[in-house]
Formats: C-alpha cells, structure tokens, sequence
C-alpha cells in the first residue's frame, strides 16, 4: 500500500498543501510548530480512526475557514483508489471511497491502512495496563471490524453489570438477575481475551525480531499478554469457565465497590526488555525503541493478514535514537512507504535514498 498524492485544505495550520511522495522513506523536515505532525496527522485519519492526538473533528479546522478536507490518492489491491474526509463545526463529518459515499468515516477502517508512532505512544511503555490493552484493542480493530462490535458489547454488558451491582444496594431483590449479566460478561470476555491472546503472541515474535536489529542483537524484547490472574494458555471456553468463577469468587467485593473487578478490561500487556520489565527498569532510549518495534511488528502482521503492508508513519521518532538505531529507520524497512517527521537535518543525514521535504507555516518549501 502506499499514497502517490496526498491534498489538504484548511486542516490544522494547513491552508492548502499538495504532497507527491515516494514509495518509499519520505522526510517531513523543519522548525518546530511548522506543520509536521498535522501532515501526519492527516495521513493517519484515512484509517478511520480518531486523531492519535485526541480532540473533536471541530479542533482539526484552520482558524478562520469553515471546514477541512482531507484527500488521497492510494495504490492498494492492484488499482489506484481515493479516499477523502471533510469536517467542520457543526457539520457531521463526510466520508468518500472512490467518489462513493460511506456511512462514517469509520467505513474507511480495513481500506486504508496505516500504522502511526509518536512522542504520545510511549505510553505504552511508561502508563499502566489500559493504555497496553487500548494499543491491542485498536490493532485487531484495523484488522476485524467485527471485533470493533465486540468491544462495544462488552463496555455495555460491563456498564450494565456495574450498574446493577449498585442498585442491590438499595434493591437486595435484584441479586437474582447478576447470574445472567456474569453469564454475558464471560461469554464475550472470553472472546475478546482469546483475540487478544492470540495477537499479542503473532505481534511478540516479529517485535522481538524487529527490536534485534534496532539494538544490532545486544538486547532482547519481550511481550506477553496477561489476563488477569487466569492461567496462561486457555481455550476460550476454559477462559470462560474461569472468568465466570472469578466474577463468583469477587462478587462480595464488586457489591461492596459497586464495579467490577475482573475480565478483560483490567487485563495487561506485559513487555521487558531482557527479562526485566520495560516500564520499571527500561531506559527511555530502550522504551522508545521497543514502541517502535511494536509499531513495527504491527504493520508486518497487519500485511500478513490483510496482504497489504501498511503506510508507516513515525512523529519525531528520531530524539533519544543513536546512529545505529536511526540507520534501522531511515534504511532498512524494505517494502514500506515511510513518513517520518524530524526537526534536525542531521538525524536524516544517513539516508541512502527516499526523498525530503521541508515543510514552514504549514507550507512545503520549493525543492
């Protein structure tokens, strides 16, 4: 997969912006507050997915203009195809593929594929469990819209659940009808932690080969899913069987605390860094470029299943990497159209092909 031409209008800082990129490494240089992350930011919205810097479509838009739109040209399944976005203040967010309109910009989600990496995500290294589940959750999402279905039922059977463990407080005669929400809870919790298992496992094989040759083999990445207490390596009806006993085991507590105390969504994502935990004893050089390599392994597995290689897009990757590590990025992710966005003209001097742009007041520069 890769984009030939990419248009915006009015997005960000933006007021109008055309880019011919190549198939391959692509730079987005210059000063800070320029422009850069809006670009990428741009690209990653074709995914239909939200802004990876969070906000309401209406925060997109230049100062001043109505509305914002979002255009590309992009090569996938053998044919060129387009997809275009365009939002505004008050108006409901518009969504084409090939000139056909979608429901949402949602509909976009499994066409365009990119995988995006920045400043942000080192969270995954630094946060506690939900920010690791939200990465798991958001990959399978780009690869199974039904699991996107799944989720969602599941939020609203743990909110009901929550719920009602609250009012027997009040109602003692509604404790009878907990059995039918534990029985729902395990069903879909044992769905989710199956998906999620089997990802986090395919995702951990190729991150660790990814992370050797970042680190040049001196160190070693590990990742593990880890389902709350419940024993490694369970089918999905014996995870749902433990699950149900669990939410049996915790009810006296979940009544007291009035939530839930276990299933998927306290579950983590354990990574290390030569056995040790990543988040407690990881350098910020070895957790930046364990994100990296999960992001990484993400689009390799991403094109495994799909049969498409992602669009990679990496925000101010390049702070706190040594030589070594930048030389991985900037020339060694054969088959991958890569943007990567940096202030410093030294941190891409190492580039051995792909193509430079510089970019000020949300404008390229002439070449």
């Amino acid at each position: 997969m890769r984009i030939d031409r990419l248009r915006l209008r009015d997005f960000r800082n933006i007021a109008e912006l055309e880019l011919q990129p190549g198939e391959h490494v692509n730079i987005i240089h210059g000063d800070n507050a320029q422009g850069k992350t809006n670009l990428i930011e741009a690209v990653w919205l074709l995914t239909g997915a939200k802004s990876f810097r969070g906000g309401r479509d209406a925060d997109l838009v230049r100062f001043g203009a109505a509305c914002a739109s979002v255009e590309a040209a992009f090569f996938r399944d053998g044919r060129e195809q387009t997809a275009d976005l365009a939002f505004g203040a008050g108006v409901k967010k518009r969504a084409r593929l090939n000139e056909i309109p979608l429901p949402s910009g949602a509909g976009l989600a499994g066409v365009f594929c990119a995988v995006v990496f920045s400043p942000a995500h080192l969270s995954l290294a630094q946060d506690g469990p939900s920010e690791r589940r939200r990465f798991a959750d958001g990959c399978i999402c780009q690869l199974s819209p039904r699991y996107i279905a799944l989720l969602s039922d599941y939020s609203r059977t743990l909110l009901q659940r929550n719920t009602l463990l609250k009012d027997i407080a009040y109602s003692p005669s509604l404790l009878d009808t907990l059995d039918v929400w534990d029985e729902r809870l395990a069903e879909l919790g044992a769905l989710i932690c199956r998906n999620r298992a089997e990802y986090v496992a395919r995702l951990a094989a190729l991150a660790g080969e990814i992370y050797a040759g970042i680190s040049a083999g001196r160190e070693r990445f590990g990742a593990r899913y880890a389902p709350g207490g419940a024993p490694e390596g369970l089918a999905r009806e014996e995870y749902r069987a433990w699950l149900l006993e669990a939410l049996r085991r915790a009810r006296a507590d979940d009544l007291r605390a009035g939530a839930t105390s276990v299933g998927p969504h306290r579950d983590d994502v354990e990574l290390t860094v030569d056995g040790l935990s990543l988040r407690g004893f990881g350098s910020q050089g070895q957790q930046r470029s364990a994100v990296l390599a999960l992001k990484l392994a993400e689009s390799r597995l991403a094109e495994q299943m799909l049969g498409e290689r992602p669009v990679i897009l990496l925000d101010d990757v390049m702070s706190e990497l040594d030589g070594g590590r930048r030389d991985y990025l900037l020339n060694h992710l054969d088959g991958s159209q890569v943007f990567i966005t940096c202030c410093d003209r030294q941190s891409f001097d190492s580039l051995q092909g792909g193509r430079a742009f510089e970019l000020k007041a949300g404008a390229l520069c002439p070449a």
